[in-house]
């Protein structure tokens, strides 16, 4: 009788246990699943990428700046010549930023009182 029954729980338990894994793995193949966990790859590939052209973004200008003082140096230049201060348009000065200290009241823009549009 003992034997039986031992038998009889290690079938159930094995039973449970592969309908537990096949279901797991049913869950893993929907189409809802699949397209999270791609998505999920895609955003870490993307941020890989990211981090890549990043490094070689910055590999790039600290190599052209040892370069330049390389050319400067052979050249026998030393200094650069100042750049001139940038300009700023009239119309980014007094935008209509309230932020902006230089803010002038501007005309708020108005109805066109022909637009026949308004009570249909």
């Amino acid at each position: 009788m003992f034997r039986r029954s031992f038998w009889f729980t290690t079938g159930v338990a094995a039973g449970v246990w592969a309908t537990t894994k096949v279901n797991r793995k049913l869950r893993q193949l929907t189409p809802e699943s699949l397209a999270v966990t791609a998505a999920d790859k895609a955003l870490e590939t993307g941020q890989r990428l990211k981090d890549r052209a990043v490094g070689f973004a910055l590999d790039v200008r600290d190599n052209m700046a040892r370069r330049e003082n390389e050319l400067q140096e052979a050249l026998g230049i030393q200094e650069a010549p100042g750049l001139p201060a940038p300009r700023r348009l009239a119309a980014i000065e007094y935008s209509t930023d309230r932020t902006n200290p230089k803010y002038t009241d501007a005309v708020p823009p108005t109805r066109h009182p022909s637009n026949r549009n308004e009570d249909h």
